[in-house]
């Protein structure tokens, strides 16, 4: 989950700051006029800021709207979810530093220990692989769709994450 947080700065308004779950960071200043500034650390200096972009209030719920998916609502999320009375079909990505990574689909079993089944695969590279088999091995940034019921699937990523079901 991300992280968030907030500081009062008197006199010109509130910045947030924002730790994703990809790692990035960003910070979002918000001015009393209503004018947003938007900043991301250096490729360069990580610890230096450089301005992304200026808003105005308008421009801001624009964009607002449009990365929260209010305009358009995209066919292929990360993580999208469709029930059907009690099967759930959901994308989850791979994030580094999980327990899975470099092990294959049959070694950890995924069938016998969560009762889902991995439907496809999107690697990095975009290379898409339906009805991976048990040799596939799970690799950092691909995205996995899993089927099964919700509550095997919150097993299976538990098990991806930490190692245990």
């Amino acid at each position: 989950m991300s992280v968030i947080r907030e500081t009062d700065l008197p006199g010109i308004g509130r910045k947030f700051l924002m730790d994703t779950e990809e790692g990035d960071r960003f910070i979002v200043i918000l001015h009393e006029d209503g004018k947003r500034e938007l900043f991301c650390p250096s490729p360069e200096e990580p610890e230096e800021l450089m301005r992304v972009m200026t808003l105005t209030d308008t421009e801001a719920r624009q964009l607002g709207g449009i990365v929260g998916g209010m305009n358009y609502q995209p066919t292929a999320l990360e993580k999208v979810e469709h029930t059907l009375d009690h099967l759930s079909i959901e994308w989850y990505k791979i994030r580094k530093g999980m327990k899975a990574i470099g092990r294959s689909i049959g070694e950890l079993k995924i069938r016998e220990n969560t009762g889902t089944v991995v439907i496809a695969s999107i690697e990095t590279s975009h290379k898409q692989t339906v009805s991976p088999g048990p040799e596939y091995v799970l690799a950092e940034g691909m995205t996995l769709v899993l089927a099964g019921e919700r509550q095997n699937i919150q097993t299976l990523k538990r098990m991806l994450e930490v190692g245990e079901a």
